[in-house]
């Protein structure tokens, strides 16, 4: 079978699951490190021709990261699209099943059990703490309903101020984060790279805890390790500058 994959999180779970099917991926797809396949530009630019060269049985993509008129030109070229949804992390592990099954991955490979197994043992927040987590800087924007990171971290006890937003990803002006009322700001880096030197300054006195994005929007292998990461990172943030 041959397969490319439109999107970082379903390029490792489909690399590191059935080595081999993979013939192309986006440059973004960074995971597994020294993954050789063809790449086909960006998750939002892929380039439709160049995937249809590579005459795959199956590209598996993403509502949200992957534009809809891209989609649809890969289906007028003849070829089949898996499109995922994932809002959260129930949902996500039952689009990785559905991604692998499409690939004709016959069993749930170790990693997944894993994953499933290290969220459902999570014990419950002792406390919770409220957050912004701006995801872009200049605009500044922000998580707001539905997300993936944001349930992760309501999990972990940690409450999005922005999860009733009409928008999923709004942009905020920076005095109104300021003015939220959070007990913190989660700056992970990525997609924009929020660092100790680029970001918390913003926030005056608010406590900022720096975590891995992989750990936070990535739904694959990286789903194991997650909890304890971001668990980690969440309870010794950088303190704040007043």
């Amino acid at each position: 079978m041959r397969v490319v994959s439109l999107v970082p999180s379903l390029t490792e779970a489909v690399a590191v699951t059935a080595p081999g099917l993979l013939v192309g991926a986006t440059d973004w797809c960074t995971h597994p490190a020294g993954l050789d396949v063809t790449r086909i530009g960006g998750t939002k630019n892929p380039d439709v021709a160049a995937i249809t060269a590579l005459r795959p049985d199956l590209v598996v993509a993403n509502e949200e990261e992957n534009r809809a008129s891209d989609l649809a030109a890969l289906r007028a070229a003849g070829l089949d699209v898996l499109v995922t949804e994932v809002r959260g992390l129930d949902r996500a592990f039952a689009e990785l099943d559905r991604v692998l099954r499409a690939c004709g991955v016959p069993e749930r490979p170790d990693w997944l059990a894993e994953a499933r197994t290290a969220w459902a043992r999570l014990p419950p927040p002792g406390a919770y703490r409220t957050a912004v987590v701006p995801v872009w800087r200049r605009p500044w924007m922000v998580l707001g309903r539905e997300t993936f990171a944001g349930d992760l971290l309501a999990r972990l006890g940690v409450v999005n101020v922005y999860a009733d937003h009409p928008e999923r990803y709004p942009r905020v002006p920076l005095d109104e984060l300021r003015a939220a009322g959070a007990d913190l700001v989660v700056l992970p880096d990525e997609p924009y790279r929020f660092t100790a030197d680029d970001g918390p300054e913003a926030f005056g006195g608010l406590p900022a805890a720096l975590v891995d994005g992989r750990y936070l929007t990535w739904y694959g292998p990286s789903l194991a390790q997650a909890p304890a990461a971001l668990r980690a990172a969440l309870l010794r943030p950088v303190p704040g500058r007043s």
